[in-house]
């Protein structure tokens, strides 16, 4: 099941080969996307692909009920993001790659693991799944950094 869905993931990372990171907004009940998103950092600094997924997101739909979402993102949420996803009440995260392995492979990171973040805020529960297709995402990662 969420193989697809990274599938997907994969699919729009790859418009941004110099920054991978992919992400998409599920509706659970139905499995339908709802919003898709890409980093665009070099636009604004704050522009991850989960913020990107949460803001068209609740562009196309305002009245959207978040706790019926599941976000699948190519890498672990960073901090920025992890809280995002909190603050909105998205209650599942499906990831690739990790924290440790972008850092591994030389990417900029916060060292605040998106679990972390998760347990620290008392006000919204979030289930994280990592390592689905993560050699996939891994090999995005790789990529991009050979060309940087």
């Amino acid at each position: 099941m969420h193989e697809q869905y990274m599938r997907r993931a994969i699919e729009i990372a790859l418009r941004n080969p110099e920054a991978p990171f992919g992400a998409l907004l599920v509706h659970r009940p139905t499995g339908q996307i709802v919003a898709e998103g890409l980093n665009r950092w070099r636009d604004n600094p704050t522009w991850h692909g989960e913020i990107d997924a949460i803001n068209r997101c609740a562009a196309e739909d305002p009245g959207v009920i978040w706790s019926d979402l599941r976000l699948y993102t190519t890498a672990e949420p960073c901090c920025m993001c992890q809280g995002a996803i909190l603050w909105a009440g998205i209650p599942e995260v499906v990831f690739g790659t990790s924290i440790r392995t972008l850092m591994r492979l030389g990417w900029n990171q916060i060292e605040i693991r998106a679990e972390e973040v998760a347990r620290r805020t008392p006000f919204s529960a979030c289930t994280l799944i990592g390592g689905i297709l993560e050699r996939d995402c891994d090999a995005l990662f790789q990529a991009a950094v050979r060309r940087l």
